[in-house]
């Protein structure tokens, strides 16, 4: 069981790209802020225009938790599991939120020796028929 994101007018393009196995970013047409939640507007020149750009998919590991139980009942008996916080290389602050897996569709609980710092990049796994997540494997 996972917990599937709510998709809305913003976050369409990010979920529709992560279904064909790209990243993209939110970025504002007038500045050119990448930005990520997306959002309707930009918060630096409060331009409504956006883009949408392809990212690399690598990042490194900017933080990462390990959580034990209790936990929400769905995710007891996978604990202990990994959540990464990954930086991308294109704007390290830029940052999503993922599992370490060491392939798309891996376990979130197979990797717990994590370090700060080190190199990832993006695959996807499909969670639902309209849902594909972004998860990190180590590069």
């Amino acid at each position: 069981m996972t917990l599937l994101p709510v998709i809305d007018d913003d976050s369409a393009p990010f979920w529709e790209a992560a279904r064909r196995g790209e990243l993209v970013m939110q970025g504002c047409a007038g500045c050119g802020r990448l930005r990520f939640p997306p959002r309707p507007m930009c918060p630096d020149c409060q331009s409504l225009d956006v883009t949408w750009s392809p990212m690399s998919g690598r990042g490194t590991i900017w933080s990462f938790v390990v959580p034990h139980p209790p936990l929400l009942p769905d995710y007891a008996e996978l604990a202990p599991y990994n959540v990464v916080v990954v930086a991308l290389d294109e704007d390290p602050t830029l940052r999503l939120v993922g599992n370490l897996v060491t392939a798309a569709d891996g376990p979130i609980n197979e990797i717990l020796d994590i370090e700060i710092g080190a190199p990832v990049r993006v695959v996807f796994a499909e969670v639902s028929d309209d849902v594909s997540l972004p998860r990190w494997v180590p590069a």
